[in-house]
């Protein structure tokens, strides 16, 4: 591994099985509002230069993770920048019960997304920039696109959460629900379903995020040398910033202040985001567009290779094609 990191700075889970990938840096950067928030950057490896892939998380995910998608993009001539959200991964909690989901609006996140635009990708990274989003973080990117036309050339998304399914009630309700249980004093307390429990090897066969042993192991055995990485179920005020969220992404308003390039990809069975609502978002976006992929589970680009073969092409022709 050839890398370059501060001694004094955030140590990285490294195994056997999830090498690091080339030229990694890794430090911190403070957000306006005083949160210590872990990154790391890598430069290509291959080809061309072709700019930056600025990569952010889902919810519970942190840098590691993506090792082998971040020297996937390296291989393709790009420099890839990435870090972990406040509240998980590295980065400063925001409770303190470590492993409980926490955020008092999703606003902050999009804090945290203009603090890294602003004192690690323009600095120190090439341009363009490409946003590539996962889940929560492809939510976060979509709020993004809406506020800043400039921050990123073109936005690649997997799974976006724009929706949820089987909730008994519409977004709004959901969020006003938890913005009460909230105020009484309860937004710390931890709500979910079974799917965001921390995994195990045993859960393999009925976990919702992807049909690959190898690449589900990696969380397995990530979290089991570094417990201080897990995130697990979310609490009552994340899942109320969440549904407060969603819901903007319902309106009419949300898709018309799009004026970014965009590519979505949907899992066909996803378990746990809305595959319906990334179609329906897809064909409401003037400047963008979605993919179903079969057979696919919600972590596209932890996935079978087959899978993944499929998610990459689509970047590749989305990234390269020219702009109208």
């Amino acid at each position: 591994m050839n890398a370059i990191v501060d001694p004094d700075g955030p140590k990285l889970a490294v195994l056997p099985s999830n090498p690091v990938p080339e030229g990694l840096r890794a430090g911190w950067f403070t957000t306006p509002d005083k949160f210590r928030l872990r990154y790391a950057t890598f430069p290509k490896t291959a080809g061309a230069a072709k700019g930056t892939v600025c990569l952010v998380q889902g919810r519970t995910e942190y840098i590691e993770k993506y090792f082998e998608t971040v020297a996937d993009f390296q291989k393709r001539g790009f420099a890839v920048a990435t870090f972990d959200w406040r509240g998980q991964g590295g980065s400063d909690r925001l409770i303190p019960n470590r492993k409980l989901g926490f955020v008092r609006d999703f606003n902050d996140y999009w804090v945290d997304l203009q603090a890294f635009h602003a004192n690690i990708l323009l600095p120190d990274c090439p341009a363009p920039y490409y946003l590539v989003g996962h889940s929560m973080g492809g939510l976060v990117s979509l709020i993004a696109a809406t506020r800043d036309r400039m921050m990123f050339d073109r936005v690649f998304l997997s799974a976006p959460m724009v929706g949820l399914g089987g909730q008994p009630f519409s977004f709004g309700t959901m969020a006003a629900i938890a913005d009460t249980l909230s105020l009484l004093g309860l937004g710390r307390v931890a709500v979910g379903r079974g799917a965001d429990e921390v995994p195990t090897e045993k859960g393999f066969p009925s976990n919702p995020l992807t049909s690959d042993l190898r690449r589900y192991m990696i969380t397995v055995d990530t979290w089991r040398e570094r417990p201080d990485l897990i995130v697990a179920k979310p609490t009552f005020r994340w899942a109320g910033a969440a549904m407060h969220a969603m819901s903007d992404a319902l309106t009419d308003a949300f898709p018309a202040a799009i004026r970014v390039p965009v590519f979505m990809l949907a899992a066909a069975r996803d378990e746990v985001v809305s595959t319906s609502h990334i179609e329906q978002l897809g064909l409401r976006m003037r400047t963008g567009r979605h993919v179903v992929i079969p057979a696919a589970k919600h972590e596209l680009f932890m996935e079978t290779d087959a899978i993944r073969a499929q998610v990459f092409a689509a970047f590749d022709a989305f990234i390269t094609e020219q702009s109208s």
